[in-house]
């Protein structure tokens, strides 16, 4: 398995920006999906992106356009810039590394929008 530790997290308000780390330790040896999924307060955990070993890349449509999932560097650490907040972003943001044999996930990193 890997372990994942996420980063990147505050208060922002409307309209801001924030730029989400995944340190990532530990190696995959099959295909697997590094991703970014939130929990909002009263709601269900929902993928917002996730990018393929092989660079597909997918979002939500609640934030198409407007955040960006990359890899940072050539392991498992991913990033999500996140532009044009909105008070419904509002959410506990986990990262995760999805493979055939496991799933792992971080501890989450808390995101709030407001004013």
């Amino acid at each position: 398995q890997v372990q994942l530790v996420e980063s990147g997290g505050g208060l922002v308000q409307p309209g801001g920006s924030l730029r989400l780390s995944c340190v990532a330790s530990g190696s995959v040896k099959t295909s697997y999906v590094m991703g970014w999924y939130r929990r909002a307060p009263g709601k269900e955990r929902t993928l917002v992106a996730g990018i393929s070993n092989l660079g597909i890349i997918n979002y939500a449509d609640n934030v198409k356009g407007r955040f960006t999932i990359s890899r940072a560097n050539a392991g498992l650490s991913i990033s999500l810039q996140m532009n044009r907040l909105e008070p419904e972003d509002t959410a506990v943001y986990y990262c995760n590394c999805l493979t055939r044999d496991f799933s792992s996930w971080g501890q989450g990193t808390q995101v709030t929008v407001s004013s």
